[in-house]
């Protein structure tokens, strides 16, 4: 398998924890762009990754993957903020681990994920369960009249900014920075000749 993590003593529990459980680390990498460089030189059974390395955790396990689809990606990490968890599942991540889980668990919850389990401690289920429980905002009608007119980034710009987030989450979420999300929004009004987003809103819906 492959570890990527920035901080050196974790990457050294971490990797005593994994093989004194019978596990073979291949490599060791400190930043996400190592970490992808090295899940394609060696297509490691598993792939951990820390989120808040240098270059985004979350963007390499969308890197990977798309590159090595088969390849299971858990993330370790101390965030337990809904937008990260649901991050890194939507990025390709089939497991989140918190850093304070007992290392010697590690080895077994890496088995379980390979076996086709997720691997994730109880209290985030129940928060992926309450998530999927709420009640949806409208969805955007892809067939309309108004979202013929958008781009695909137009349209999941919208999209997301229609289910609440900011820009600023909008632009987490797609790996862009704020300002490209504006200007996104900015062809949007331009294209369905509107003066404000919640104006674009309502066409993007209409039937």
């Amino acid at each position: 398998m492959v570890i990527a993590d920035d901080h050196a003593p974790i990457r050294a529990r971490v990797r005593a924890a994994l093989e004194a459980g019978g596990c073979e680390v291949a490599a060791e990498g400190a930043t996400a762009d190592e970490a992808v460089t090295l899940a394609l030189e060696h297509e490691p059974d598993v792939v951990l990754l820390d989120i808040h390395m240098p270059g985004n955790g979350i963007r390499a396990a969308q890197l990977i993957s798309r590159s090595l689809p088969e390849t299971p990606i858990v993330m370790l990490t101390q965030s337990r903020e809904d937008e990260d968890l649901f991050d890194s599942l939507r990025a390709g991540a089939s497991g989140y681990l918190l850093k304070d889980t007992d290392p010697a668990l590690l080895p077994d919850a890496l088995r379980r994920v390979l076996a086709g389990e997720a691997a994730m401690p109880a209290s985030l289920v129940t928060r992926i369960l309450a998530e999927f429980r709420s009640p949806a905002r409208p969805r955007f009608r892809r067939r309309s009249a108004a979202a013929a007119k958008l781009s695909e980034r137009e349209s999941e710009v919208m999209e997301l900014l229609g289910q609440g987030l900011t820009t600023d989450d909008v632009a987490k979420r797609l790996f862009v920075s704020p300002t490209t999300v504006r200007v996104h929004v900015s062809s949007v009004l331009r294209k369905l000749r509107v003066k404000d987003r919640e104006s674009a809103f309502r066409l993007l819906r209409e039937d």
